[in-house]
């Protein structure tokens, strides 16, 4: 019953809404650290990028958009995904609904190929695009699609992490947290990610491997920032 709940677009919009009163909520009531201090003047220039972001980790990246710039975020298909959508939506950003796979035959299922093409189709329109960098189910491992498509795009990937110095971490596969108000809260970003146009395999896995290696750094970097404070 409470699925069957929880995929009614009106329970959605109550669910979706709230989620984004309580983020604005811990944004609002927290010691803001951006980590660089200048990065939302520092970044204009090479925009748009692709952001990457780990799951479970994403509910406050959404505070790391310049103002006044567009950026969509990729969000799966799922009921859940429709609440984040809703909540993406409330706090200023657009959506892509497809998620990735690491099985071929997964991916028409997830809208993955389609999500592609409408996340080509927003960089070229200026706006950047979120992905979380690693596939469902397989935490902190990144997957070949953001490289993939930073290759076709010619658009940097911009690794970044978010974190505030009160959470709760859960249990799941990701080892998602809930972010707290009254707290400390940073955002700190990696240096960009450039993949070739023309990138071979060999050098897309050398480029998923420095995307790993980049946001497990930027994630240590954020929580190292709010336990500081």
């Amino acid at each position: 019953m409470l699925k069957r709940a929880g995929r009614a677009p009106a329970v959605q919009r109550v669910i979706g809404k709230a989620l984004a009163g309580y983020l604005q909520m811990v944004r609002s009531t927290s010691t803001f650290v951006l980590d660089p201090p200048d990065f939302f003047d520092a970044i204009r220039p090479d925009l748009p990028v692709i952001c990457a972001m780990w799951h479970g980790q994403h509910f406050l990246l959404p505070f790391a958009r310049p103002p006044g710039h567009e950026a969509r975020a990729m969000i799966s298909k799922s009921a859940d995904g429709e609440i984040n959508a809703i909540a993406a939506r409330c706090l200023g950003m657009g959506s892509i609904r497809a998620s990735g796979a690491h099985k071929p035959h997964q991916v028409a299922k997830r809208g993955g190929a389609r999500g592609f093409i409408e996340a080509l189709r927003a960089l070229r329109e200026g706006a950047s695009v979120s992905i979380t960098a690693d596939v469902p189910k397989v935490s902190r491992v990144a997957g070949p699609g953001i490289v993939q498509l930073a290759a076709r795009s010619g658009r940097p990937i911009l690794p970044l992490a978010a974190a505030t110095r009160w959470h709760i971490t859960l249990g799941s596969w990701d080892r998602a947290t809930i972010n707290l108000p009254f707290s400390t809260m940073s955002i700190a970003t990696g240096p960009l990610i450039h993949v070739p146009q023309d990138a071979d395999e060999a050098r897309i896995e050398a480029a998923r491997l420095e995307v790993e290696a980049a946001m497990n750094a930027v994630t240590k970097r954020a929580y190292e920032l709010v336990r500081r404070a």
